[in-house]
């Protein structure tokens, strides 16, 4: 086995402009159909971002965990609804590094840790150093730690963080160590804590949140974490109550925010609403936001990338119509339902969280039926995406979905929402729909490689749409709600609009002005390349943040 992978190595001469070496640390990476160890938005951003660090010669490397079951399959029961099933995984392109680190997790005093690497040929991205505790010698609890992706039990689910943090912290070191040290999410910050006590400046240590969402932002008792080893050493109870908020809590925001020199937000929007809410807690750090992006040449089909450069719209609608029919063939062999590409496609597909409102388009039933069964202007619709394993809120939701469309033949779910179905989604839309309520989605990244993909984004103003947005010209966009308003009161107001843009602006563009659809579709395009791919993002990175 080759031992290059037990230093810090590029398969290139890093460029100058991006030297500093760089540990990029995340609990989800989603790279490839192939790695499927990610859950989503999350994922699917790192995966990009380590992409475009390749791509520009960066001196960069991602910390993240393999996980045995990955987050989990999605399939059905014998009534359609959802199924989660957990399958042991196999990648044999991931080469053992050699190194493997030992840590103290509760009472067991030595957990193996070992970093098998994701090398730069596989999929063109900077070495990944996934860790696993499915070492030989481990006891069995201690093996099971990296089986589960966002593990449902509470002490796993720190144990994974440990891991992620502490372990990944000193394989780094075994590396020969970094300049810069940027967690993605607060998930591994007892990398913080490790780091500081090892003398790494807090020059060196920065700090990307994602969410405004209080469950993204885990919070726990410190001393049921100083007991779980999650500072790296046992702190006294002074130096708990110096990192302590809210009666003896840990924030993983919080702590991140303090000991960073540097954070960042992944949208404007999100960079006012995170200072906004951190904004009580005292010694936490800038937040600058640096926009999250996806990357270009993985999500961008090519010849809609041609079609789009001269413009020819010829060359753009019978690429689309291929598209089109890739995903009505997944759309037959899963549902058994035929759908027609001449006809305008609506997809709402993300992760099922209550805030998105996978079921806005339902919430007066009389309009969305009068929409479903319009002659004039048909409509197809599509939903997918996951929910919460273990969140049956949110399941109920997805459900709900699977049994109204079941006997309409032209609304359908799709199960299996990885990167694969993600891509054909995206390829094969004409309308992306995008319905979180105002203020709750920090960026969301999948309308950026709809749009890449010629397909025209209606969304709500929140996240990164703000920054792209020119209604009526490359998106739709509705009006804007008070969100301070009750979330019923949101809903009603929020889903007439979307009946009003689908009725009167998109329908009637789509099928009686083509030449003017065409024109929307080539804006969104131009306006998403180069401002949302992720080189700009990467570069941005190494200028503003390390």
């Amino acid at each position: 086995m080759s031992s290059k992978y037990n230093q810090w190595y590029h398969p290139y001469t890093p460029a100058k402009k991006f030297s500093k070496k760089v540990a990029y640390f995340s609990m989800e990476f989603g790279i490839d159909q192939a790695l499927n160890i990610y859950s989503g938005g999350l994922g699917f951003l790192a995966g990009s971002h380590m992409r475009s660090a390749f791509e520009l010669k960066q001196n960069q490397i991602g910390i993240g965990m393999l996980w045995k079951y990955g987050y989990y399959d999605q399939n059905r029961n014998e009534d359609q609804t959802m199924k989660a099933d957990f399958t042991e995984k196999h990648f044999d392109f991931l080469e053992d590094s050699g190194l493997e680190v030992e840590i103290k997790l509760h009472d067991n005093p030595s957990v193996k840790v070992r970093a098998m690497v994701l090398k730069p040929e596989i999929f063109g991205t900077v070495p990944i150093y996934l860790l696993t505790t499915d070492v030989q010698g481990n006891d069995h609890l201690s093996r099971t730690i990296t089986n589960h992706l966002y593990d449902s039990n509470e002490v796993t689910r720190v144990s994974q963080s440990i891991v992620l943090g502490l372990a990944g912290a000193k394989i780094v070191e075994a590396l020969g160590g970094a300049d810069v040290y940027h967690l993605n999410e607060g998930h591994g910050l007892p990398a913080f804590y490790y780091l500081r006590d090892q003398g790494v400046k807090k020059s060196q240590m920065v700090f990307t949140t994602h969410t405004p969402e209080k469950a993204g932002n885990e919070e726990r008792e410190a001393r049921f974490l100083n007991r779980c080893g999650f500072f790296g050493r046992n702190l006294s109870n002074d130096e708990l109550s110096k990192e302590a908020v809210n009666g003896g809590m840990i924030n993983y925001t919080v702590s991140a925010l303090r000991m960073a020199k540097k954070s960042n937000a992944v949208s404007k929007l999100h960079a006012k609403v995170s200072q906004d809410m951190w904004k009580d807690f005292k010694g936490v750090s800038k937040i600058i936001p640096i926009t999250n992006a996806q990357n270009q040449k993985f999500w961008q089909d090519d010849k809609i990338k041609k079609a789009a450069k001269t413009k020819n719209a010829k060359a753009f609608t019978k690429r689309k119509t291929e598209l089109k029919s890739d995903l009505f063939s997944e759309v037959y062999m899963q549902t058994g339902k035929q759908f027609d590409p001449t006809i305008l496609t609506i997809i709402w597909a993300r992760r099922f969280a209550g805030y998105k409102r996978a079921d806005l388009l339902l919430f007066d039933i009389e309009r969305f039926e009068r929409l479903i069964s319009n002659e004039k202007y048909p409509v197809q619709i599509i939903w997918a995406g996951k929910p919460y394993p273990f969140d049956y809120g949110a399941i109920d939701s997805f459900n709900y979905l699977v049994n109204y469309s079941k006997p309409r033949k032209n609304i359908t779910v799709l199960t299996g929402y990885e990167i694969e179905l993600s891509k054909k989604l995206k390829e094969g839309s004409n309308i992306w729909l995008n319905t979180p309520r105002i203020t709750r989605e920090a960026s969301g990244t999948s309308g950026m490689t709809a749009a890449m993909n010629g397909s025209v984004n209606v969304s709500t103003n929140d996240g990164w749409i703000p920054e792209f947005v020119k209604d009526g010209k490359n998106c739709f966009v509705f009006p804007e709600v008070d969100h301070n308003l009750p979330s019923w009161d949101q809903d009603r107001l929020d889903s007439e609009s979307l009946y009003d843009i689908l009725e009167n602006k998109v329908l009637p563009t789509y099928y009686d002005s083509p030449k003017k659809w065409q024109e929307i579709v080539f804006n969104g395009i131009d306006d998403v390349l180069p401002e949302f791919g992720s080189k700009r993002m990467a570069t941005q990175y190494y200028k503003e943040l390390y």
